[in-house]
């Protein structure tokens, strides 16, 4: 069974697959001057995480509801939780900048975001592909996300090597490497996307 065009759970996955991109896009494109922009900035992604959330809590809803659902409802709720889980790490991530008060982000959390904003857009892309049951073509959206998420993985390491050989402060080391960790972690969560999309297709194609 795959996915009706009008069917509630394809509506509610693009809405969460809409809301991470949005939020992604926001997170990378916000220009940061002062302290005061980043009160604004944490606090608009504190309003897509809340949105995000009240996506997920219908998807549970509807799920303790149905009788029969267009793919396997663990399947269904896995997808759901790993992309609320990306928005989560984002908004942690704007808190974490807003509480220790960085405005500039260096070459690193660049590199990051760009990867996470990338990421985003290929889970877009592959939510689209499932609720419109193109299955077979999210595999090559998955194996991007994978590989953006690698890149993250080297980013760290050069991150954190950088760190320790040119900051002398001991507090900005520490605050620096939450940062970096996090965003590293936020990659993370688009791979657990990709293999809950990957489990999907196997299953369903």
């Amino acid at each position: 069974m795959v996915f009706k065009k009008k069917d509630k759970f394809a509506i509610l996955l693009s809405n969460i697959a809409t809301n991470l991109k949005e939020g992604a896009n926001y997170f990378t494109d916000y220009k940061l001057k002062n302290v005061s922009d980043l009160k604004i900035f944490s606090e608009t992604m504190k309003e897509y995480e809340t949105k995000g959330d009240a996506y997920v809590h219908e998807v549970i809803k509807e799920l303790n509801k149905a009788f029969i659902t267009p793919i396997e409802r663990e399947d269904i709720l896995l997808l759901t939780m790993s992309m609320d889980d990306v928005l989560d790490g984002l908004e942690h991530c704007s808190a974490l900048l807003e509480m220790y008060s960085i405005t500039s982000a260096d070459d690193f959390m660049l590199k990051f975001v760009k990867a996470i904003k990338s990421c985003a857009g290929e889970i877009e892309k592959s939510v689209e592909l499932l609720t419109t049951k193109k299955l077979q073509e999210i595999r090559e959206h998955a194996i991007k996300i994978k590989d953006y998420e690698s890149k993250c993985d080297g980013i760290l390491r050069q991150s954190i090597k950088h760190l320790f050989s040119v900051e002398k402060d001991p507090i900005r080391i520490i605050q620096y490497k939450e940062i970096y960790e996090n965003m590293e972690e936020i990659a993370d969560y688009c791979q657990s996307v990709a293999n809950a999309l990957e489990t999907i297709i196997m299953k369903n194609a």
